[in-house]
């Protein structure tokens, strides 16, 4: 039905380019001729790395605790785009180091006190992984009780691109060159740094290992959230919108959990990070925006809201019957 009025809209054939597929992929999602989206909500999940000892982060540990409270004072820039992308923010402690202040906004959940230093051995147990996969899961039911008709997940963590390509790395089983990058901006030496412990938490993975037991031995507490956020969104049936490389892997871990969330995915944009390339190409995503962007937090992912939102309305355009326009010929 929402193709065959696609067809019909006042329009040439296929205008607005791959709009069309995206407008149709939120009208299957809803199971509506007209879809509508409405507010979003964007869970910022938080966690220390012990791999920052290797001195693969161009800042030091304590800024994952200190920009956590700036999100909660309203500061950062996935604020700022929140506010303009009709979006609430929550911010999920997954596994910061130090305490935090209670905050209407903030969903304590700490695991652990920041992952072990993933170079050295198992960044966590498979315990500890499944109980960061559920307080994702808990903060994103908490969003969509709320209110939420848009989901995405944000990431903070000082070190968590390492985890992320570590992880990106062993799913996909692509060697540490086509997945790590300069995260925070390290230079030449932090970056074969960064590639050494990939390489080296690699080399632990034994043959038939599953999804989460890899998660657990070479991956970030708030990845593991990550993959629990679009897990329930998923469940619940909204669209799920990615953001960068440690977003998007935990989303890929997610789809390695349970192949079905990625009906509802879609690709916010595409980071400069190398590892988001390899990992929305395995995932068959084609990003919606593409500005050069690697800051995290969830930013890309707020930014195309309002361009999600813009897409459902293309199916309330008139048809040529109904606006009395001529047809082609």
């Amino acid at each position: 039905m929402a193709r065959e009025r696609m067809e019909q809209l006042t329009k040439p054939p296929r205008s607005l380019g791959f709009l069309e597929e995206v407008a149709l992929r939120l009208a299957a999602i809803q199971g509506r001729v007209k879809p509508e989206l409405g507010r979003g909500a964007v869970v910022v999940a938080a966690a220390d790395h012990g791999v920052v000892a290797e001195g693969v982060s161009a800042f030091p540990q304590e800024v994952t605790r200190q920009m956590v409270l700036n999100f909660l004072r309203g500061g950062a820039a996935i604020n700022q785009f929140a506010r303009v992308a009709d979006c609430e923010v929550y911010v999920l402690d997954a596994g910061v180091i130090g305490d935090l202040p209670d905050h209407p906004r903030l969903l304590k959940a700490k695991v652990r006190e920041g992952s072990a230093n993933l170079a050295q051995g198992p960044a966590m147990t498979l315990e500890e992984a499944e109980k960061a996969l559920q307080a994702g899961r808990r903060a994103a039911r908490r969003a969509l009780e709320e209110g939420a008709t848009l989901l995405a997940a944000g990431d903070m963590g000082i070190g968590n691109t390492t985890a992320a390509a570590a992880l990106a790395a062993a799913l996909l089983g692509l060697p540490p060159e086509q997945v790590v990058g300069r995260g925070t901006g390290v230079g030449e030496e932090g970056l074969l740094r960064k590639r050494e412990a990939v390489r080296r938490a690699l080399a632990r993975l034994r043959p038939g290992m599953g999804p989460l037991e890899v998660a657990a031995e070479v991956g970030g507490l708030e990845l593991l959230a990550i993959a629990g956020v679009y897990l329930e969104g998923a469940a619940w049936g909204v669209p799920l919108v990615l953001d960068g490389f440690p977003v998007s892997t935990g989303f890929l871990l997610a789809s390695r959990l349970d192949p079905g969330v990625l009906g509802y995915a879609f690709a916010g944009h595409l980071s400069r990070e190398p590892g988001h390339r390899a990992v929305l190409e395995a995932l068959g995503l084609r990003p919606l925006l593409d500005l050069d962007l690697a800051l995290g937090e969830g930013t890309g992912a707020v930014l195309a809201m309002p361009l999600l939102r813009a897409v459902a309305r293309i199916l309330h355009m008139a048809t040529f019957a109904e606006a009395g326009v001529s047809g082609s010929q």
